[in-house]
């Protein structure tokens, strides 16, 4: 036992006391933050930073020209007097300051179709704008043309946006949930079990190698057990992603807190709202809907199965990993192996991606509820609420399934850590575990 100790201590402090993993630590986080902050100044970049498009705009109908407004992306000018014959001529003789041609044809209002013409792929933004401006137009057109008095006051007064609001019955009344928070929730522990597991996977299977390739597993076999080295990396680098996951839940309880306050709902708690304050969320601003919207789930059962369900996949996929890593005598003939393995981690989170539009359905019950698959595809339910009996089912099965595989892989590890010169099989594998 003292032996098994100092192994998981020793794998422990080599990983924690490099620069790398506090480097990591801390910046994971913000590298999050500028993943989902990226896009938004790219796209907000995109609108401001680029130059206006001259549209020309040819309506054979005469009427419906005047409703392409210009905006910072595209000004539109209509064209008097030009057919369609001719309106390639224009754009060549524009040289260049015309991006593209739009023509609205005599028989739009009972076709609907609406043409552009350029030597370049149409934007899809300017294919989006034309598009819902012309049909409001020609619907407001037809409306008119049915000579019914204030029809069109009546239209926009009979219509209503809808919406729609979760509220959970439970003990203590009603609760606010958000379908949206909870997706996204979801998304994220699925993301991070895949990418937490493959990663600290790949760490000890790279352990492993560089320890056999530099003969030093030949001295340590010496003194202990080769059962008690390969469980002592799976233990040790199974700490250091808790200690990780920890500093990260620390760091998001600290923002999580001062963004509270400084949108003054840092006091929110799923404690029971009436339907009269769900009402008045309309009158609050986006940031603080969003913020309302996540603090509203309830976090301690859902961390709670999320290291349950982190520490049996973890436990399942590195002892693979463990165990074929120790086939091999260099990290390149390792991927004849591991390929099955990542291929494998790549279904459960595709898998996980497809169960949530319908996490109750049956394709997610039962990824759920399959060792393989669960660690990933769980994670997608939890924040919607999974019976508890299919909870205990999946917990079950994925750590006897795990013990199973540490056993094999076990088998594997004790005959292939001393093995060298040839190339292992599937076949000589089979005949280890036997």
């Amino acid at each position: 036992m003292n032996k098994l100790r100092l192994i998981i201590a020793r794998e422990y402090m080599s990983i924690v006391g490099r620069k790398s993993f506090i480097i990591m630590t801390l910046g994971m986080p913000l590298l999050f933050i500028l993943i989902a902050a990226v896009p938004i100044g790219l796209a907000y970049l995109n609108d401001k930073g680029s130059d206006v498009q001259q549209i020309a705009v040819i309506d054979e109908t005469g009427r419906y020209a005047a409703a392409l407004h210009s905006d910072d992306m595209y000004s539109f000018v209509a064209l008097k007097g030009d057919t369609v014959t001719n309106a390639r001529e224009f754009y060549d003789k524009s040289n260049g300051s015309i991006s593209a041609v739009v023509i609205i044809p005599r028989n739009v209002d009972s076709t609907g179709v609406v043409n552009i013409y350029s030597e370049g792929t149409i934007t899809p933004s300017l294919v989006s704008m034309i598009r819902s401006t012309l049909a409001d137009t020609i619907q407001n057109a037809h409306l008119a043309a049915l000579g019914i008095p204030n029809l069109q006051q009546m239209v926009d007064k009979a219509h209503v946006d809808v919406d729609v609001r979760s509220i959970k019955w439970s003990d203590e009344g009603e609760q606010e949930s958000s379908t949206d928070a909870a997706m996204g929730l979801g998304f994220l522990l699925s993301f991070i079990t895949y990418m937490f597991v493959l990663m600290y996977g790949a760490m000890i299977m790279n352990s492993v190698i560089e320890e056999k390739t530099n003969r030093i597993v030949e001295v340590v076999v010496s003194s202990c057990r080769p059962f008690q080295l390969m469980l002592g990396k799976i233990i040790g680098v199974g700490l250091v992603g808790l200690t990780q996951m920890a500093i990260w839940i620390v760091l998001l309880a600290i923002v999580g807190s001062v963004a509270g306050s400084a949108f003054g709902i840092s006091n929110v708690s799923p404690d029971a709202v009436s339907p009269e304050a769900l009402a008045s969320a309309k009158d609050m601003g986006a940031m603080e809907v969003i913020m309302r919207e996540t603090l509203s789930i309830n976090y301690v059962p859902i961390l709670v199965n999320f290291v349950l369900y982190f520490l049996g996949g973890y436990l399942l996929y590195s002892s693979l990993f463990a165990g074929l890593g120790s086939a091999v005598d260099q990290a390149s003939d390792a991927s004849q192996f591991t390929t099955p393995v990542i291929l494998i981690m790549l279904i459960a989170f595709y898998a996980g991606i497809a169960c949530a539009e319908n996490p109750m359905g049956p394709m997610a019950v039962w990824c759920s509820i399959i060792p393989f698959t669960s660690p990933v595809v769980m994670m997608v339910r939890l924040p919607f609420g999974v019976p508890t009996w299919q909870l205990v089912l999946s917990i079950v099965l994925l750590f006897g399934t795990a013990l199973a595989i540490t056993w094999m892989a076990a088998r594997i590890y004790r005959r292939g850590i001393l093995h060298y010169g040839q190339k292992a099989s599937f076949k000589d594998l089979f005949k280890w575990i036997k």
